[in-house]
């Protein structure tokens, strides 16, 4: 039984750490400023739950996992199969997706920095099954890596700076995974490089302004909530403190991108369905690729005449929200976070990533294992009173869209999922999550 302790911090502790204060430059350049929003502060949490420890290794025993051996024997099985697929497709370099490029969204450039990212996220996954970390895998694998994001000297994720928030990120999540004495210095070079790229007050952002917390793609485009999770993602796996300042601007730009009104007044918002649920963004006037998806535009901008904006919440960006609160502290009585759970509760589902069909279907597995870890939820109540085992339900979900060779592929082919080298990392850390040993919460 591992108490959590519950860390109280002051409301005015947090403006000292500089949360609220004034701009200390000019609007950077590359800001819009026509299209910045103004609204009003989400309320700051007056003490902070701090999140369960992220846990970097599965359970060794079944009875470690509150799910049935059957279903444990069947995620070990996909794991290991999955696994050996990485092992005998890895690149010649050591990585995955070597020469493979991709583009963040609304990024005119493609990127050959994804390949570094995606081996980050290969080596978690070897590594929180337990594999030797002096393996053959992991050694080239992390070779592969160093060499690309410290060529200069000095630890750069992506020169051309449109995915590097993602690398940054995977590389913080995968070197703490590893652990070891050796891993140190390159996870906390990511994680500086992360909070120096968060959109803030040095950057010329006040507090009010929609951009300000959040992370995009590598400060060359607005924030957005995919971004931004996989920042907070990567701090909480780093092991940072939910009382951090980076930690606590990333909350007012999370607490902005829900669709709730009582919490959150942008336009769209107050329009919209009050639903709990999250969309892509709320700056600029915010976008949702769910309503791009159900024909409304993503700003929502294309609505019947005389039908104001509003924004429809999804599945991925939903348990992306919900986790990050956590991971920031907000407590499950926070009615932020319950709004979300009952978002979650009446979308149950593993057939789809909701509001989006089969598009991100695996970022969305991915997410809900970690979001729902990070509740320490074992059963989940949908909202027709059904009570469901979410770890077995998601392994069977999983193991059963496993490919004879060991992968998962995304007939969706949107955000890499095409690839299967991409889709498989997603299931594996997915099953990963769901074979951590569970940690009783008092």
């Amino acid at each position: 039984m591992i108490n959590i302790a519950i860390l109280t911090i002051l409301l005015g502790v947090l403006v000292d750490d500089g949360i609220h204060r004034a701009p200390s430059t000019p609007l950077d350049p590359r800001i819009k400023s026509e299209k910045i929003t103004e609204r009003s502060l989400p309320a700051m949490p007056s003490s902070l739950v701090q999140p369960v420890p992220s846990l970097h290794r599965i359970a060794l025993r079944a009875e470690e996992v509150p799910m049935s051996f059957a279903s444990w024997t069947q995620a070990r099985q996909a794991l290991d199969k999955g696994l050996s697929y990485l092992r005998n497709h890895q690149g010649p370099h050591g990585g995955w997706m070597e020469g493979a490029s991709a583009a963040g969204t609304d990024q005119d450039k493609r990127s050959l920095a994804a390949s570094s990212a995606v081996t980050a996220l290969a080596i978690k996954a070897f590594a929180q099954a337990g594999e030797p970390l002096d393996s053959k895998v992991i050694t080239e694998a992390r070779g592969w890596v160093v060499a690309r994001v410290m060529s200069t000297g000095a630890f750069e994720p992506d020169a051309g700076g449109g995915v590097g928030n993602y690398v940054a990120s995977a590389i913080a999540s995968g070197w703490s995974s590893i652990g070891d004495e050796s891993s140190i210095e390159l996870r906390d070079a990511a994680v500086n490089w992360l909070k120096s790229n968060q959109w803030d007050q040095s950057e010329g952002l006040s507090p009010t302004q929609d951009w300000f917390g959040g992370s995009g793609y590598g400060k060359h485009g607005r924030p957005d909530l995919s971004n931004t999770q996989v920042l907070l993602d990567a701090l909480h796996d780093a092991g940072v403190s939910a009382d951090d300042p980076a930690v606590q601007r990333a909350l007012l730009f999370v607490s902005r991108t829900q669709n709730l009104k009582s919490t959150n007044d942008a336009q769209w918002s107050k329009n919209g369905s009050n639903d709990g649920g999250f969309v892509y963004t709320p700056a600029n006037g915010g976008e949702s690729f769910a309503s791009e998806t159900a024909g409304e535009g993503r700003y929502g901008e294309i609505r019947p005449e005389g039908q104001p904006q509003s924004l429809r919440s999804y599945g991925s960006m939903t348990y992306a929200g919900f986790k990050s609160m956590l991971f920031a502290g907000l407590s499950k009585d926070d009615v932020r976070v319950r709004a979300a759970w009952d978002w979650i509760r009446g979308h149950w589902t593993f057939d789809e990533n909701p509001g989006m069909g089969l598009q991100g279907h695996y970022y969305y597995l991915h997410a809900m294992s970690r979001a729902l870890c990070a509740a320490q939820q074992t059963q989940v109540e949908d909202a027709t009173g059904v009570k469901h085992n979410w770890r077995e339900e998601l392994t069977t979900a999983i193991a059963t869209r496993q490919r004879p060779d060991g992968s998962w592929i995304n007939t969706a082919d949107r955000w890499e999922e095409g690839q299967p080298d991409m889709a498989t990392i997603y299931a594996l850390l997915a099953l990963e999550e769901i074979l951590k040993p569970s940690l009783a919460v008092e």
